[in-house]
């Protein structure tokens, strides 16, 4: 059997090939599936697809239509897939529920000690020779408090990180991580979090209930210095809230791996082309701002965990085994 992946990067591509070869052969796409690219996966029984792809109702439709049944998505995240059209459709939905958190834990810090030592800019300084040292001045992270939305396992590699920097814990989730409260951290509210953090970082996957989690009045609540950091949902934050917070001159650093309108322009080169996203294209000209195009996750070891639970879901599925990566079950035989 012959297995379509859409959106599959030059990195990525020897590694899948090289995992999928002892069971199948694969065909690896660049391009990302959506409504215009669905209809080659036409006799394909199962796919593989990317967290920005777009998984809705006609897309389903056309994936269904043309013999597909099972659907094999490469992330954690799954908002992107419209669950009951699949399950009305009988497709079965698998997800990979856990790769290294590490990955992402650590390019949240990443992030976060960019902004904080003004990194971007010193570099861009120096490659046109200028040493001076204006404006790059930061701060130290020990002793300072760093806010956890979000104390999963992702959540919990960044308190690690922040206990070693010797910072002050809080969290606010829905329930206690035992390990984070062993770190010492203290669980308070939300609103207390943000007015007394100085570093920020989201670690909550993107719900209804979590959608805008940081909107214009959480912001305005966070302290003028204060440092915000999201590698998890681009969604989470009012983008447009934030951009009105930045041109007010307010916090030390932003730093995004993610943006609530990314889909159709990370993972693309879109650098000859003229932008028609005013509020990213606002959002990068800000000093202070640092934006990546969802790579938190990127590195070797996570990829590979990746792959292989993708691998693990499709054989599941072709020997009718169900695990905890399946979102939705296959359909009964008729």
């Amino acid at each position: 059997m012959e297995i379509l992946a859409f959106g599959v990067q030059a990195d990525e591509r020897p590694l899948i090939e090289k995992a999928f070869a002892p069971h199948h052969d694969i065909r690896c796409l660049d391009v990302f599936l959506n409504e215009d690219t669905a209809p080659i996966a036409a006799g394909y029984e199962i796919i593989s697809t990317s967290v920005n792809a777009s998984l809705n109702n006609r897309v389903l439709q056309t994936l269904a239509a043309g013999g597909t049944q099972m659907i094999a998505q490469r992330s954690t995240g799954f908002n992107n897939i419209d669950l009951q059209v699949a399950e009305r459709l009988g497709l079965t939905v698998a997800r990979v529920s856990y790769y290294s958190p590490y990955s992402v834990a650590e390019f949240a810090w990443t992030l976060a000690t960019a902004v904080n030592r003004r990194i971007v800019r010193a570099a861009n300084r120096t490659r046109d020779f200028d040493f001076r040292l204006n404006g790059l001045m930061g701060r130290d992270l020990r002793g300072r408090t760093v806010g956890v939305l979000g104390t999963g396992k992702i959540g919990e590699a960044f308190t690690r990180i922040a206990h070693g920097f010797g910072m002050n814990l809080l969290g606010w989730d829905v329930a206690e991580n035992p390990a984070c409260v062993a770190l010492g951290m203290k669980y308070v509210a939300k609103e207390q979090l943000l007015a007394e953090s100085d570093v920020i970082s989201l670690h909550v996957p993107l719900l209804p209930a979590t959608h805008h989690l940081i909107d214009a009045s959480a912001l305005r609540t966070m302290k003028d210095d204060a440092i915000l950091v999201n590698s998890s949902r681009g969604g989470l934050i009012d983008t447009d809230a934030l951009v009105s917070e930045l041109r007010a001159g307010r916090f030390t650093g932003v730093g995004l791996d993610v943006y609530e309108a990314e889909a159709g322009l990370f993972f693309l080169d879109k650098s000859l082309e003229a932008v028609e996203d005013d509020t990213l294209a606002r959002l990068v000209t800000f000093p202070n701002v640092v934006v990546t195009s969802h790579q938190a996750y990127y590195t070797v070891d996570a990829v590979g965990q990746i792959i292989d639970t993708t691998v693990q879901n499709v054989l599941d599925y072709q020997a009718g085994r169900r695990s905890e990566n399946v979102l939705v079950p296959a359909a009964p035989p008729s």
